[in-house]
Order: structure tokens, then sequence, then C-alpha cells
């Protein structure tokens, strides 16, 4: 039973990590087509995927002592070593998804690294495109009513200093 249960534990755990995977390529297309408006409402999903998979490895965590302590492995045993030690069939069952979970989770780092960049590098041409902005002058009008080129800029005065 406590087999089980754990083996249903990583199965949705793989579930969210992959809709976690989905969400942060939602992100990304959104960053790379400008659709900034959607940004938030992503960030929110993530978010949501995020607090279910905090649950869900508090679950794992208990259910994994659980087996650790029936097998002797010790306290708080990775994956990979409770494959090693659990009965067949179940031994391959966890190593692969041992290996299924390796393989989504490296997935997110790449792609949240290149959503870092991606945001980073906007940010970046943001500031740039701000800083080569000049201010328009007001410029000032000499007597024939025209503007003077030759004016130095208008400067208004606090009275009270």
């Amino acid at each position: 039973m406590d087999y089980q249960h754990l083996s249903t534990l990583l199965w949705r755990e793989q579930e969210l990590l992959d809709l976690l995977l989905f969400k942060a390529e939602e992100k990304q297309y959104l960053i790379v087509t400008g659709k900034t408006r959607w940004l938030s409402r992503i960030a929110h999903e993530i978010e949501v995927v995020l607090d279910q998979l905090r649950t869900l490895e508090v679950e794992r965590a208990a259910a994994t002592e659980v087996l650790a302590e029936r097998l002797g492995v010790g306290v708080n045993p990775s994956l990979r070593k409770l494959a090693d030690a659990a009965p067949a069939p179940w031994n391959d069952l966890y190593a692969k998804h041992h290996e299924t979970l390796l393989v989504l989770v490296t997935e997110l780092r790449g792609l949240a690294d290149t959503n870092r960049e991606l945001i980073e590098g906007g940010l970046s041409a943001i500031g740039d495109a701000l800083l080569s902005v000049r201010a328009p002058s007001a410029g000032t009008y000499g007597s024939t009513g025209r503007s003077d080129e030759r004016a130095h800029r208008a400067v208004t005065l606090d009275g009270a200093l």
C-alpha cells in the first residue's frame, strides 16, 4: 500500500512539473511576442502550480519516510536510494520516476534561465531607449515672434527660496 501511495504522488508530481513547464513556455511566448498584458496572469498561474507542488512535496516526504523506515535506508533518502532498496517491480518504477523528474527539472531550469535573460534583456533595452531620448526643449521666442534657437532653456525659479 505504501509503495502504491508514493508512486501515485510521484505521478502527480510529474504532472505538476509538466504543467509548470507548459506555463513557463507560455510565459516565454508572451515575453517574446511582447504581449505583456498577460504576464501577471501567467505569473499567478505559475504560483498556483508551485503552491500545489509545495503541498505535494510535504506529502511525498512523509510517504518516503514511511517506506525508508520499512526498507531500513535511513532518514530522508533520495528517490534513487529508495529505488535501489525497493522490491520489484517498485524499484524499476521508482527509478523511472527519478529519471523523468530529473529531465523535467532540467528542462524547467533551462527555460527559467532563458526567460530571465529575455526579461533582463528587455529591461536593459528599455533603459537604453529611455536614456537615448531627450526631453524636447520648450524653446523661447524672440522679439519677432519666432523661436530663438540661440536662446537658453527656460528656467523657473522658486520665489520661496
